[in-house]
């Protein structure tokens, strides 16, 4: 079978995709092939774009694409529908990712993380007037994808999932195997590598004017 790879946002369709995952649940564990396409039609954009933002490259992000649809074919009878599909396919992507990083060095994702990392923060799970959107709409939302590359990959990561294919907290800390109060952390620490990280764009773009 050949895989699409995305080249524009993803589609949307107004039957299974998005609520019933109770069918998308039955149709996976009896790899039908006709569900799968309209699976890969509708989450093959998000992903790929969680994938380069996790890898930081587009190439091996393609391969990592590919491998990941292969798994949810290989283990559609895995998926009960109790979470929605996408955090089951981004779970699915990360390890994969995970996994090539240990063979790679030793460290993971997880060891980047800081000492304090599991400091509770109070970072409320709204969908409206997050900290990230009050935040770019002041900042007029420009150099936000460079200044996303600025930062950690394990605080790039959550503020991906959370702002951009706005899971909520609980569904976040599944795709992570951690507890919500370090998705919490790693959300308020996030916004704060963020927020500096465009300020050394906006200082390097006044430098580059005068």
């Amino acid at each position: 079978m050949t895989w699409a790879l995305p080249l524009k946002p993803g589609l949307h369709f107004s039957s299974l995709m998005t609520d019933d995952t109770k069918s998308i649940a039955h149709g996976l564990k009896q790899r039908d092939p006709e569900l799968l396409d309209m699976l890969i039609e509708q989450y093959q954009y998000r992903l790929f774009r969680y994938l380069v933002h996790l890898t930081g490259n587009r190439e091996r992000a393609e391969d990592f694409f590919q491998e990941t649809w292969v798994r949810v074919l290989e283990r559609g009878h895995q998926y009960d529908g109790k979470w929605k599909f996408e955090a089951w396919l981004f779970t699915i992507a990360r390890n994969l990712i995970l996994d090539w990083h240990r063979r790679k060095k030793p460290e993971s994702l997880d060891s980047l993380a800081g000492p304090d990392e599991n400091a509770s923060f109070d970072v409320k799970d709204e969908k409206s007037a997050t900290p990230l959107e009050s935040f770019l709409n002041e900042e007029q939302r420009e150099g936000v994808q460079s200044s996303l590359t600025r930062i950690p990959v394990i605080y790039r990561e959550v503020l991906v999932l959370r702002f951009q294919e706005e899971m909520q907290l609980e569904e976040i800390a599944g795709v992570l195997s951690t507890p919500v109060s370090t998705v919490k952390s790693r959300l308020y620490r996030g916004l704060e590598a963020l927020r500096g990280a465009m300020s050394v764009n906006t200082a390097a773009g006044q430098g580059g004017a005068a």
